[in-house]
Order: C-alpha cells, then sequence, then structure tokens
C-alpha cells in the first residue's frame, strides 16, 4: 500500500487527483467545526456508548458534539441509498429502471438525492428536538424574544442544506478525485474522531501524575487492541472462497473458443458493514423516538435498564439482527440461479456438478455457508471490541470511532483507496504504452 502512494505521487495525474482529494476533504472537515447559528454547543454532549447518535457523531468526525454545519453529514445519504437499493429488488418499476443501463442508473441516483433531503429533514426535527431537551438553543442568537418554534426551523434548515452540501462534495470527489467519495467523506470523519481523542490522551501524558501513567497504560492497550482487530478485519474481508468454473472447447469455422479455466470469486464477507448498521439503527431508533419525546418518562428509564448499550438483552437482540440482516443481503447480492444460467449459456461448468439447477444448490450452498462465518464475525466485531474498549478506554469519543462500524469502515475504505490508486496508475501505464 506504501508503495502504491509512492508510485502515485511519482505520477502528475495521480498526484493532482489526490491533491484535489485532500483539498475537498479539508472543506468537509472545516464544515464539520463551522457552528450553526442558535447552537450553544457548550451545553450539548453528544450520546455516549455505542449508539445510533454515538456513530453519528464519530462517522462525522465530531460535527454532531460541535452543532456544526455538517452536524448530520452523510448519514442520510447512506441510510436512503441502503432503502433505495431494498426497493430496487422489492419494487418491480424500481427493478426495471436499474437494469435500463446509465440512464436508468441516473434516475435511480436522483431518488436517492431527494430521499437523503427527505430523510434528513426527518432527522434534523429530531437532533433539534434533543439539542432544545438539553438546553442546547440559544433563543437570543437572532434577537431578543425569538420563539424557539423560528429558531429551531433555521437550524433544521441550515442541517438538511449541509447534508445537501456533503453529498455534493462527495460525489465531486469522486467524479474528479481519486475513490469513493462518500466513503472517504465517512473514512476521513472517523479518523478525526480517533485523532481528537488520541490528543486528549497525549495532554494527559504531558501533564503526568497518576492519571498520566495511567493514560500510558491506556495508550499501550489501545494501540495493541487496534492492531490486532485491524489485521483481523483484513484477514477476513480479503479472504475469498474460489469457485473454479471450466469452458468446454467450441470449434467454429477455423477458430477455437473457450477451453479456459477460471472462477467465481465469493466473498467471506461480501455484505460488508451494512447489516451491523442495520441492526444498530433498528434497534436504536425505538430509544432515540423516547429519548427525544418520552425522556422523563417510567417507561423509558425501564427500556433503557433493560435495553440500553452494553446491556446483556441488547447484545442478544443485536446478534439475531446482525444474523437476518447478512442473510437477507446476501440474498440481494449474490443470485445463484442467475449466476448458474450465466455460466451454462456460456458453455461452462463446474466439476462434477450438473449444469443448471444442481450447479445453482451448488453455488447457494457455498454462499449460505460463508453468509453463516461471515456473520459470526460480523457479531464478535459489533460486540467484543466494544466491551474491551469501553473496559480499557475511559474517552467515549475513541471508543466510538473504533467501535465495531468504525474499524470495519475504516479498513474497507483504506482497502479499497488502495486499489482505486492501483487501478489510476494501471491505466496510466497503458495509456503511455499505447502511445
Amino acid at each position: 500500500m506504501f508503495q502504491t502512494l509512492v508510485n502515485s505521487f511519482k505520477n502528475k495525474t495521480v498526484r493532482n487527483k489526490i491533491f484535489l482529494t485532500l483539498f475537498l476533504l479539508l472543506i468537509y472537515r472545516l464544515g464539520s467545526w463551522l457552528p450553526v447559528p442558535g447552537i450553544d454547543a457548550d451545553v450539548f454532549t453528544a450520546t455516549d456508548g455505542d449508539t445510533f447518535l454515538g456513530l453519528l457523531n464519530a462517522i462525522t468526525g465530531g460535527a454532531l458534539q460541535n452543532g456544526a454545519f455538517l452536524a448530520i453529514g452523510i448519514a442520510p445519504y447512506i441510510n436512503a441509498s441502503i432503502i433505495i437499493q431494498l426497493l430496487t429488488v422489492a419494487i418491480p418499476p424500481l427493478e426495471r429502471l436499474s437494469k435500463r443501463g446509465e440512464e436508468g442508473r441516473q434516475k435511480i441516483t436522483q431518488l436517492t438525492r431527494y430521499f437523503t433531503l427527505l430523510l434528513a429533514f426527518a432527522q434534523s426535527i429530531g437532533i433539534v428536538i434533543t439539542w432544545s431537551n438539553s438546553g442546547s438553543l440559544d433563543l437570543n442568537v437572532f434577537g431578543a424574544g425569538t420563539s424557539s418554534f423560528w429558531v429551531g426551523f433555521i437550524v433544521v434548515v441550515l442541517l438538511v442544506g449541509g447534508t445537501a452540501f456533503t453529498m455534493w462534495l462527495g460525489e465531486k470527489i469522486t467524479d474528479i478525485g481519486v475513490g469513493n467519495g462518500i466513503s472517504l467523506l465517512i473514512f476521513t470523519g472517523i479518523i478525526s474522531s480517533a485523532g481528537l481523542a488520541i490528543v486528549s490522551i497525549f495532554s494527559r501524558i504531558v501533564k503526568g501524575g497518576s492519571d498520566g501513567n495511567l493514560a500510558v497504560f491506556e495508550l499501550i492497550g489501545f494501540i495493541f487492541l487496534v492492531v490486532s482487530i485491524f489485521l483481523l478485519v483484513v484477514f477476513v474481508d480479503s479472504s475469498v472462497r474460489k469457485v473454479p468454473i471450466h469452458y468446454a472447447k467450441q470449434i467454429k469455422g477455423r477458430k477455437q473458443y473457450g477451453g479456459q479455466n477460471t472462477h467465481i470469486p465469493v466473498k467471506l464477507n461480501a455484505n460488508g458493514v451494512l447489516p451491523i448498521i442495520f441492526a444498530m439503527s433498528l434497534l436504536t431508533f425505538p430509544q432515540l423516538l423516547m429519548s427525544i419525546f418520552w425522556k422523563d418518562t417510567a417507561f423509558y428509564n425501564g427500556y433503557i435498564n433493560v435495553m440500553g448499550p452494553a446491556k446483556p438483552l441488547y447484545y442478544a437482540i443485536l446478534s439475531v439482527l446482525i444474523f437476518g440482516f447478512s442473510y437477507f443481503y446476501a440474498a440481494i447480492q449474490f443470485n445463484p440461479e442467475e449466476v448458474a444460467r450465466n455460466i451454462q449459456t456460456y458453455g461452462g461448468f463446474i466439476q462434477g456438478i450438473r449444469p443448471g439447477k444442481p450447479t445453482a444448490d451448488y453455488l447457494a450452498k457455498i454462499s449460505n455457508r460463508l453468509t453463516l462465518f461471515g456473520a459470526f464475525f460480523l457479531t464478535f466485531v459489533a460486540i467484543v471490541p466494544s466491551i474491551i474498549f469501553s473496559i480499557v478506554l475511559e474517552d467515549a469519543q475513541l471508543v466510538n470511532a473504533f467501535s465495531a462500524t468504525g474499524l470495519l469502515i475504516v479498513v474497507s475504505v483504506a482497502l479499497e483507496f488502495d486499489k482505486q490508486l492501483e487501478s489510476q496508475l494501471m491505466m496510466k501505464h497503458y495509456k503511455g504504452f499505447l502511445k
């Protein structure tokens, strides 16, 4: 990976794209610190623990806790993309639209943008109500006597505008930069959150004393755990089951076609981080609603004591949801019947397996087994690191940044960025060779 970066800076075109990407990411980070008028950031404190608001704060690089212009960032776009992707399977018109080539993809992208703004509006209302309940709204910023409704309305409009601007930045990075812009924005936010928390640990070390000595052991334990989990995530993310495919020789005229051997790569964790995001969003959504509208009720306090973060029942239901969403998303991504039909159409076969339905059943069996191992891995990463980090670390922001979702996103985006750089270098190499 480091050699790829060195080679990229030697190529002028790729180097300019990297600098342009870094410049756009810098603008995104500035927007994460630009305060929204009407918010008293000193009063507001983001939700601790591995919850939806805590994860949202980590993904935005602390922008939610700062009450910044990009407080909700790209989260609505992520949710909208996932929902639209699922609806393309459930709704026939959207499925037909997704199969109409570039025109269909552009229309689906436009639908995703509209749905993103709708989700951003709903999410902004919930966050503004949370800020209002915590006393974070500054009612005097637009003049004395301004009602809380108008202050909240202006804040909602600014937050939705911040989401639209973040979405535009991500698309620009994808078009004129290197890598997937949305993924890089999330990556930047998580790394920024972790960086701020690590700086706080170093400040405790510099101060010295018993707290400084504790911070040293905390930092050593943190580095050891992060490296160990990163190695595990990279190993699983790179694991692929190669299903060998043989193509029969065909003679047409004086030419011979086929006779080649290839394979179908089936990833161990093809679902990525999506099952965890689905599971956590579904599990924390009732808590989010109750914290907004019924925070001081006895039912809410009882619910937190039973279903709050780090509770046994919370982890048990989270595990079940991760398994369910893993199989659900695997069924959407990998269609054994369609793959088997394509193999048979082009004269291919799997040795020892008859073409047609037996091939589809064989591929389905492999997919189900890999999905099972992938679901176990996601469940492990979703629960065990969060428990260990909460014990070893005192900084909640660092725990959120390197929680289950944060770890998977950081590793996945880093590997994807490396592949994008390699493809850019290879494309420039072929252009120079052809010239």
